[in-house]
């Protein structure tokens, strides 16, 4: 399933399935920036978290919430940068922190920003790993030549912007225009899976009149983040959406709705080489 879906929706973004010493994520180890979205096997978690659960929010064994995180580490070739690794406090906000610096003062800063809330992260610094986790709600990595975002957009953040804001910080710190800019959207609940209330539908409506946001009560939150990202000025062509779902593919991918509200998170992580 997933191979089907990256050929036809992914095969110009440079995606492919990756394993790694029993770690699988779907994304791109060749260029200056390597990325993945995790699948949900390799690690050492236990149910219902099993196995490579990377949230430390979810009453996983710590221990094993940072053996799982060194493991996708070492899966994209960054094992040693496990101490410099920022993961944010995810608030389903629209709050942007920026990495540009990679010195301890700066990387403790970094961390106590987005430990206060924080739902991107913009890094133009060289080995400092970045990892955000999900379970539903929609993973977005963005990658410019020397720098990278990774963005969590839930329906509030999706709603607030957070995309296109992000791409629009990544652009101004990195100096890049949009067009070197490509985007890449993770395994989520996806529009014919996600039903939410009338009233949310509506809102929904209201804020992106020219996006088809869904039919009925079925909400499609990657198509009102393309929408986001073309607004910011990515090229179409450069937004990469494999279609990868949490619901039809939870022996891969962990989902909320799916497990009843208990499970473990994977990741979106991504990492600048020095």
């Amino acid at each position: 399933m997933i191979e089907e879906e990256l050929m036809k929706h992914g095969e110009r973004g440079g995606l492919q399935r990756i394993e790694r010493a029993g770690v699988a994520l779907v994304g791109d180890v060749e260029g200056p920036v390597s990325f993945g979205f995790t699948e949900r096997t390799g690690g050492v978690s236990r149910a219902p978290f099993a196995s490579l659960n990377l949230g430390a929010h979810v009453d996983d064994d710590p221990a094993a919430v940072a053996e799982n995180r060194r493991r996708v580490l070492a899966a994209l070739g960054a094992e040693s940068l496990s101490d410099r690794l920022v993961v944010p406090n995810q608030v389903h906000g629209d709050h942007v922190v920026t990495i540009a610096d990679g010195s301890p003062a700066a990387l403790e800063a970094a961390r106590a920003e987005a430990g206060a809330g924080a739902d991107a992260v913009v890094c133009t610094a060289p080995d400092v790993p970045v990892l955000l986790c999900f379970a539903d709600c929609v993973p977005c990595i963005l990658v410019a030549p020397q720098a990278f975002a990774v963005v969590h957009s839930g329906w509030k953040g999706t709603f607030a912007g957070i995309a296109g804001k992000a791409a629009r910080v990544l652009m101004e710190r990195a100096g890049c225009a949009p067009s070197g800019i490509a985007a890449y959207i993770g395994p989520h609940i996806l529009g014919d899976e996600y039903e939410v209330s009338d009233e949310l539908m509506e809102r929904f409506r209201t804020r992106f009149p020219d996006v088809a946001v869904g039919k009925g009560r079925l909400l499609d939150l990657s198509e009102c983040i393309r929408f986001l990202l073309i607004e910011a000025g990515l090229s179409p062509d450069a937004i990469f959406d494999p279609q990868l779902s949490t619901m039809r593919e939870n022996d891969r991918f962990y989902s909320y709705r799916a497990e009843s509200g208990r499970c473990g998170r994977h990741g979106a992580v991504a990492v600048l080489a020095g």
